[in-house]
């Protein structure tokens, strides 16, 4: 079996520019008016300790989640543990779990150009095609980096295009580069936390992603706990919890 290795996306501060300026450009305006404050539970590479425990923790609740698949990495071990793939996606979209795209390589759309990222884009789509799962609605970008081309080349393809900075998705906001917090590292959960009462009191959409559930999880995942608790206080203050996909039908104009 092979292991894929840990990658780090540019943190140089041409890179920071880049990403700066990327989110000013190729713009789609979410028009968001919510009687009451959605939140997305999302799982970026769907490791399967988040197609299983994850998913069983959202299925308890009644709640439906957004698993991020990329497909090259399907049954591979990584720094994560172990990649889910076909049986897992099947199981999550039989039970109602939006199966959405990443790139099939995990490929950094912040360093490719627009044809490239097309490329491996449609490879991931043609892969879950294969495993017979709904088409993808939404993609997330991996690393959340993107490049204006790649940007560009995306922005028809999904209703959502969802990246890593933190913020909530309310009037105006860029579907193509639509924020998301994480739910990881030691502090994740109380950041989370944060951000939910700030998406109640706006009534804004907070889109969550985290990648394992697992304890102890990786430093990009999280605990059982941690999440349980989350869609515990999401349902006490009065969230609808909805996939991606719903969440960027309801606000996508």
């Amino acid at each position: 079996m092979s292991v894929v290795e840990a990658y780090e996306p540019d943190r140089s501060l041409k890179g920071k520019l880049r990403r700066r300026l990327v989110r000013l450009a190729h713009r789609r305006p979410a028009r968001v008016d919510l009687g009451r404050p959605m939140v997305t539970f999302s799982f970026d590479d769907a490791p399967v300790t988040a197609a299983e425990t994850g998913a069983a923790i959202l299925e308890q609740r009644g709640l439906k989640g957004t698993f991020f698949f990329a497909a090259g990495l399907a049954d591979r071990q990584g720094p994560m543990g172990l990649f889910a793939g076909e049986a897992e996606a099947r199981r999550l979209a039989g039970a109602g779990h939006e199966i959405a795209c990443h790139t099939f390589s995990h490929l950094d759309c912040g360093q490719a150009d627009g044809p490239g990222t097309v490329a491996d884009v449609t490879r991931n789509a043609e892969a879950l095609a294969r495993w017979k799962t709904p088409a993808a609605e939404t993609f997330a970008y991996p690393y959340g980096d993107v490049s204006g081309p790649a940007k560009a080349a995306l922005a028809s393809r999904y209703r959502l295009l969802r990246a890593l900075h933190h913020g909530l998705v309310e009037d105006g906001t860029d579907l193509n580069q639509a924020p998301a917090v994480g739910v990881e590292g030691p502090d994740g959960e109380a950041t989370a936390r944060r951000w939910l009462r700030a998406a109640a009191e706006r009534k804004a959409w907070l889109i969550l992603y985290t990648h394992d559930v697992a304890d102890p999880p990786s430093a990009w995942g999280c605990t059982p706990g941690a999440l349980a608790r989350l869609a515990d206080e999401a349902l006490a203050l009065g969230f609808e919890v909805v996939t991606a996909a719903e969440g960027a039908r309801r606000v996508g104009g």
